[in-house]
């Protein structure tokens, strides 16, 4: 999947508080990986090192990610919490 850089930095600053725990628990992930994931050039997974791409270009640039199941439990939680804003 690809996403810009700052898109993906724009999702982890809209997380409300205990996101990244919650996400952690929920995929079985260390936390520090879950917070890497959004920022750093490379992150662990299980003790693997494991490296996005990055691409330079606008918004920071375009980022290749491997895995993107936590992009997408972060989208979940975006979209429940405004959800329950609204109501």
């Amino acid at each position: 999947m690809k996403i810009s850089f700052d898109e993906l930095r724009s999702v982890k600053h809209q997380l409300p508080t205990g996101s990244i725990k919650k996400i952690a628990r929920e995929l079985s992930l260390d936390e520090q990986t879950v917070r890497n994931y959004f920022g750093a050039s490379k992150y662990h997974l299980n003790g693997n090192l494991i490296s996005r791409h990055l691409e330079p270009g606008p918004n920071g640039g375009i980022v290749h990610l491997e895995r993107t199941d936590i992009l997408e439990c972060a989208r979940k939680m975006l979209a429940k919490s405004r959800k329950t804003a609204v109501v």
